[in-house]
């Protein structure tokens, strides 16, 4: 795969789990609105699909070490993955009771999360189940921490 997908991928990838988990699960346990959840995955996938796509582009742009074409296409795959990515977490929002559909989101996105974390790892030539264990620790903190941001927001600000 070429650096420049590879770039879009895997930050795309990562940035849409995590991003949208934290903002759902906050989001949930803040306000237990299904409206709410989907309205902020929704926004998440837009905006930070488009903030994530600028700051690769820029950053790609100050290594000084890559084509233009190179450049529009790590921007470009950033964006379509991070949305694409994002807008998954949609569908057990529309089909599920919003506290399942939570769940079903978490384990999708660490089920996500740990399949990349494997064949990255396996790709690099390290321990796969070390680069997965610290992927997914980080993805649970993410969400423990959000989840108790939610709860305090939602119990002060009612």
């Amino acid at each position: 795969m070429r650096h420049s997908l590879k770039v879009g991928l895997s930050f795309g990838l990562t940035s849409a789990i995590i991003t949208t988990l934290g903002l759902m699960v906050g989001l949930y346990s803040g306000t237990q609105s299904r409206l709410v959840v989907l309205g902020g995955i929704i926004t998440i996938a837009i905006a930070d699909a488009f903030s994530d796509a600028l700051g690769i582009h820029i950053s790609e742009e100050s290594e000084n070490k890559h084509t233009e074409k190179e450049i529009w296409e790590a921007t470009i795959s950033t964006f379509l993955f991070k949305f694409i990515f994002a807008m998954t977490f949609i569908v057990p929002v529309l089909v599920c009771p919003l506290a399942t559909a939570i769940v079903v989101s978490v384990a999708w996105g660490l089920l996500l999360l740990g399949i990349f974390s494997f064949y990255m790892a396996k790709e690099q030539r390290v321990n796969p189940w070390k680069v997965i264990s610290e992927h997914i620790l980080i993805a649970l903190i993410v969400i423990a921490v959000t989840y108790h941001v939610g709860i305090w927001v939602g119990a002060t600000f009612r």
